[in-house]
This record gives structure tokens, C-alpha cells and sequence, in this order.
């Protein structure tokens, strides 16, 4: 949760003045965020975002040990709940950021099932066997190049409205527009609240919102 989650909080928070001095220049600055298709699914399945994974725990969060089942077991929840809280500080830096009038814009992607270099580094870890990454990334993957389409058409295409979340609708594929609805009710109002109230007590970082 620090890699993923927590440092971006409080980069966020210390650029803010000059994402607003991108906006007085430019009109519009962006905030990106990168979650996953793992937002969705984890060692505990479509797991809520829960306030324990944000907190000090001293590495007391499951272990590394995998579980019986392809992606499954304590490191694959984390993994979970972080990708599931880059999508829930999207939406809580969008709420923020519109009711205090600003122009900056909170934009989240997901690449798919794309064959990079996390693959090799989780195999080698001991988070997946060689035999499902290569059947996964040989077989079913789109490259890497191809995963990097919906961040930047976050990054980069015109007239994005804030919170949109772009990436393949399945495994892999063309960056879309994802369907808001079912992504608002998970990622939903209290688990906003809550990543909020915790990241900034936990960073120390400060919005001015």
C-alpha cells in the first residue's frame, strides 16, 4: 500500500500548487492514477476497501504465502486492496476537487492482462508458478505497449471529464470508457471518506480542500 497507494497520496498533495498553476497557465491539469483488473479480484475475491491495509500493521497483513488457487492467499489481497485504492482516491480526489471549485482533473486507468516485467518479478517472488505465467502471458496477454494505451489516453487525449476510468472492458483489448455506475458503487462513498480521513493521518500530507 505505500508503493502503490500511499507515496502517490502525498506526491499528489505536495504538487497540488503547481498542478493549479498548470491550470491557470494551461486551463486544465490531470492527475492519473493506475489501477487493475486485480481491483476486482484478489486473494479474498472482490474484497471492500479495508481501512487495515492503509494502516501500520508491521507486515502482520496475511504473510507471502500464496493459496491453493491461482491468485489467491495474503500477498494477492494486498495486491487487491492497493489497485482498489488507486481507484477509490480517484474519485475521493474528484469529489474533493470539484466542490472546492478546482479545475484539476482526477483520471484513473487499468492495462489489462499485458506482458511486462511485473510478471517476471512476481514469478520470481514466489507469487505465481512459471507455469501459469507463461501460459497467462504467452497465451492470453496483450504486450506491454498495448497496456499502456489507457493511461495515456488519460495522460493525453482532450476533453476527458474527471473521473473517468479507461481501460479493456475484458482481459485485454482497446482502451474504452469503463462503465461508471458498477465502479462508483464499489469504489462508494464511505471508502472515500475513509482513504481519505486514514491516507492523510497516515502521510501527513495536506490538501487545501
Amino acid at each position: 500500500m505505500q508503493t502503490n497507494h500511499l507515496s502517490h497520496f502525498l506526491l499528489t498533495a505536495e504538487s497540488w500548487p503547481l498542478l493549479e498553476k498548470a491550470v491557470s497557465l494551461r486551463g486544465e491539469a490531470r492527475v492519473v492514477n493506475h489501477s487493475s483488473g486485480a481491483r476486482n479480484r484478489g486473494g479474498d475475491g472482490k474484497k471492500p476497501l479495508d481501512e487495515k491495509y492503509l494502516q501500520k500493521n508491521g507486515g502482520n497483513l496475511g504473510g507471502d504465502d500464496s493459496g491453493w488457487a491461482p491468485f489467491s492467499g495474503g500477498r494477492w489481497t494486498r495486491y487487491q486492496q492497493t489497485k482498489l485504492a488507486n481507484l477509490v482516491f480517484t474519485y475521493a480526489l474528484r469529489d474533493r476537487a470539484a466542490a472546492a471549485g478546482s479545475k484539476v482533473k482526477a483520471l484513473v486507468a487499468h492495462p489489462g492482462l499485458s506482458a511486462t516485467n511485473l510478471q517476471v518479478t512476481t514469478t520470481q517472488d514466489g507469487g505465481m508458478s512459471n507455469s501459469l505465467s507463461n501460459r497467462l502471458m504467452g497465451w492470453m496477454a496483450q504486450s506491454g505497449e498495448d497496456g499502456t494505451c489507457p493511461l495515456l489516453t488519460c495522460v493525453c487525449v482532450p476533453d476527458l471529464k474527471s473521473g473517468d476510468f479507461y481501460g479493456p472492458k475484458g482481459l485485454t483489448g482497446r482502451a474504452e470508457l469503463m462503465p461508471a455506475a458498477p465502479e462508483e458503487a464499489f469504489a462508494d462513498e464511505k471508502s472515500r471518506k475513509m482513504l481519505w480521513e486514514v491516507s492523510k493521518l497516515v502521510t501527513g500530507a495536506e490538501f487545501p480542500f
